[in-house]
């Protein structure tokens, strides 16, 4: 299998990593963090939300699969905990048994991390006796939280009560928790890279995967911001996905709710508002899309060109309405 450039970095790091874990060295720098894994029972999303002071945190700590589970992995990283972890959540293992398979088979098992929240909610946190302090973690239904070289308990404290008490998407509660976690201190070295990972089944592009939500900020000096913004961005696309995804398969009440939460989001989206043009043409609503084709063009003209000849808008052509906007 090819991979593409982006997949091939990330699937070269995992394996130097795993490589020196098996060889039985640890990687020169820890992978020193705040990571919590979590679950939403009414939806069946899972996810992790990372951050740390490591270049590119993203493509090391956080591991899910939709119906499975997620896994946070860190500290002096053994990645295989990730996939295999993963795995045998899969087989039937719960989280506290999963871990004990993974520890008892690495000899630098007092130098890891790991945090594992199953499909049906139940969750442990690891904390190896040789991470570097301060570093500990909290566990409960549906979240497992953990932290290494951070100021103190009250990074983890908060991340937790953040969580529980938390509103709206799995995204929103796990950025809120990192959020409450940089608040009361954070990493102890200071900001680089965050991420966060939400799995949904069929929730990937097109409905072929189930990565619905997969941003990271890699390096930068106000990472929480950057974060925000794209998972803000995310959380409209990861909508108008859904929309478009039942549209293809002609699942137009269905489209039309999604597509409309994707526009709200985005208002000001020409392409948004182009597919909720030819969403809401699908489900009947004809002088709806005029008016969402209407604000389509407003905020990106370039798109009558396309608008002329689309065979999703051909029941459109002849009328008056339709022929003005796109002339």
């Amino acid at each position: 299998m090819s991979h593409p450039p982006a997949c091939r970095l990330v699937l070269a790091l995992a394996c130097a990593l795993a490589a020196g874990a098996a060889r039985g060295g640890t990687p020169r720098e820890p992978v020193a963090t705040f990571s919590i894994a979590g679950r939403d029972p009414t939806t069946g999303e899972l996810g992790v939300a990372v951050a740390s002071r490591f270049f590119a945190v993203g493509t090391v700590v956080p591991w899910a699969r939709a119906g499975v589970g997620a896994v946070a992995t860190q500290a002096f990283c053994n990645t295989s905990y990730g996939p295999r972890g993963l795995d045998l959540l899969a087989k039937g293992a719960t989280p506290a048994e999963a871990l004990e398979i993974l520890l008892r088979s690495d000899p630098e098992r007092d130098l890891r991390q790991v945090g594992i929240v199953s499909a049906g909610g139940a969750s442990v946190t690891y904390t190896g006796k040789g991470t570097n302090a301060w570093a500990g973690g909290r566990s409960g239904p549906d979240y497992a939280i953990q932290g290494n070289i951070l100021t103190g308990e009250a990074v983890v404290a908060a991340m937790e009560r953040a969580f529980v008490a938390g509103k709206g998407s799995l995204a929103d509660r796990l950025y809120a928790a990192l959020a409450a976690g940089d608040a009361a201190g954070g990493d102890s070295r200071g900001r680089q890279s965050a991420a966060l990972l939400v799995v949904k089944e069929g929730a990937g592009y097109g409905g072929f995967d189930d990565r619905e939500i997969d941003v990271r900020v890699d390096d930068h000096p106000r990472p929480f911001e950057e974060l925000k913004r794209l998972l803000d961005y995310a959380q409209m696309n990861a909508a108008w996905n859904e929309g478009w995804t039942a549209f293809r398969r002609k699942q137009f009440p269905a489209a039309l709710a999604a597509q409309e939460r994707a526009a709200a989001r985005a208002p000001g989206n020409g392409e948004v508002l182009y597919d909720l043009a030819v969403i809401r043409l699908a489900a009947g609503q004809r002088p709806g899309a005029l008016e969402a084709l209407r604000r389509a063009l407003e905020a990106n003209p370039k798109l009558a060109a396309q608008a002329r000849t689309d065979a999703d808008l051909a029941a459109l052509r002849g009328d008056a309405g339709f022929e003005k906007l796109v002339r």
